[in-house]
């Protein structure tokens, strides 16, 4: 992988604003063909990007297919299917005392987007809100993670040669590059990755009052009661953490339950790890591994801080982690403290429905809750009691494939949303249009001074009204 050389930074995003301000981006053919380009290309390159998610996470090509590039051919086709109707301006209506009058709200690009990308999903991450700017009609600067360096590296061969390098560019860095990037002016910054960076954005996007899209994380706890069949939860519980070897935002982090019911759902979750991955996952090639070295030892960490029931073997030189369930585990572990984002998953005992909500409710808001239960009140109490980025009823992690459903944080797990057409409104501006004729000339009749005693009847009147 090379990085981007810092002192071509510059005159690369002054090259992208420069396209933009000449109308480049802006007609919905360019949008149209410049999203089908990448369409082809995730198509006609899936196979090489399989082997570079392979080579970074371990990661299969089913599952490369599932999560990565067959989600972002999926967003493609929506954005594609939907444009024409995003962009149309849409009429509102006016207070009477405005007539005759028309009022319309034209959704507009904002300019140049910056998109720095993480290294758990490191194709879908960097590419999914840019089909959002690009359908937007925005340039777009895309820095995929250096963690991941064989996918950065491929991203940043293919885009330039998919795409209108006038509008779209890949830098490609660390630390350093993306210091730089921030030192520039954007007119979005979209964030994918943890809170200590997140406040670094945010705070290099005050200094220019840069909006910002922050997607973050948190422990996204799950619950489950005695009232569903733990076979299945166990099931859809363990396909949801283990996913990515755990490296998920949205996986469930830790699961709440009673003592009773966490003692009949774990030696479920056992049977449903063999299931999905059988009895020796290390050589099982559905299941990826752990990053890189750094990340691997912190899992290690974590597992004495409860009892495995099943997993807890690991592997330094493969960087491989079984799929381990810790019972046991005091809520002030270690591993309760941060998200684990690995293949490891806390059963964490509560008295009741009433602790659990306590217990979440006392945290940071996380990225999404889930809630296994048939019981329609502990269903309602989880919604109107708890605050998360998502809640999910009876399954983790698919509401992120709806693209009509909102994906982001609340608090520290994150601010703003997208995905559908929120992904265009997030890089859009929507712009107040407002037209009267001059003739007749309502306004000297009514809100302009003179103010005579009819006047001040008629506003008066008017006020009421409003109030």
């Amino acid at each position: 992988m090379s990085f981007t050389a810092v002192d071509r930074i510059p005159g690369i995003v002054a090259g992208l604003r420069y396209s933009f301000a000449h109308g480049v981006t802006w007609p919905e053919q360019w949008r149209r063909e410049q999203l089908t380009r990448l369409r082809d290309v995730l198509i006609e390159r899936g196979s090489d990007f399989e082997r570079a998610l392979f080579a970074d996470l371990g990661k299969s090509g089913t599952e490369a297919q599932l999560t990565e590039i067959g989600f972002l051919v999926s967003e493609i086709d929506h954005a594609l299917q939907n444009l024409a109707r995003w962009m149309r301006p849409r009429r509102v209506g006016l207070p009477l005392a405005l007539q005759p009058a028309a009022g319309r709200i034209i959704p507009e690009p904002l300019g140049v987007a910056l998109v720095i990308a993480p290294w758990n999903y490191p194709l879908m991450l960097a590419l999914s809100p840019v089909i959002g700017a690009i359908a937007a009609g925005n340039a777009v600067v895309i820095k995929p993670s250096e963690l991941a360096p064989e996918t950065a590296g491929l991203i940043a061969r293919i885009i330039p040669d998919a795409l209108d390098t006038r509008a779209v560019a890949v830098i490609e860095g660390g630390v350093e590059e993306t210091t730089a990037l921030l030192s520039e002016r954007f007119d979005h910054i979209f964030y994918t990755g943890n809170g200590k960076v997140g406040r670094i954005v945010a705070h290099a996007a005050a200094d220019t009052l840069t909006p910002v899209t922050l997607e973050l994380g948190g422990k996204s706890p799950a619950y489950v009661d005695e009232s569903v069949p733990l076979t299945e939860v166990a099931k859809r519980l363990a396909w949801g953490k283990f996913m990515n070897a755990g490296q998920t935002c949205v996986a469930p982090d830790y699961v709440l339950g009673t003592a009773a019911v966490l003692g009949r759902l774990a030696p479920l979750l056992a049977d449903a790890v063999h299931e999905l991955y059988g009895s020796a996952p290390r050589d099982n090639p559905d299941f990826g591994r752990v990053v890189n070295r750094a990340q691997f030892d912190r899992l290690v960490g974590y597992l004495s801080d409860g009892a495995a029931v099943v997993g807890g073997g690991y592997d330094a030189d493969s960087l491989h982690m079984d799929p381990t369930v810790l019972t046991g585990v005091p809520r002030d572990s270690r591993v309760m403290q941060e998200e684990i984002f690995g293949p490891i998953l806390p059963l964490i005992d509560v008295a009741d429905l009433d602790d659990a909500l306590d217990w979440v409710n006392a945290g940071e808001k996380p990225l999404a809750a889930y809630v296994f239960s048939d019981d329609s009140a502990v269903r309602r109490r989880w919604e109107r009691e708890t605050s998360s980025g998502a809640l999910g009823f009876g399954v983790p992690v698919m509401h992120l494939t709806a693209p009509e459903l909102p994906f982001g944080g609340v608090g520290e797990s994150g601010m703003g949303a997208y995905h559908g057409e929120l992904s265009f409104r997030v890089f859009s501006h929507d712009k107040a249009v407002l037209s009267k004729p001059l003739r007749p000339d309502t306004l000297a009749a009514t809100v302009m001074p003179p103010f005579t005693a009819a006047k001040d009847g008629l506003v008066r009147k008017w006020l009421r009204k409003l109030l």
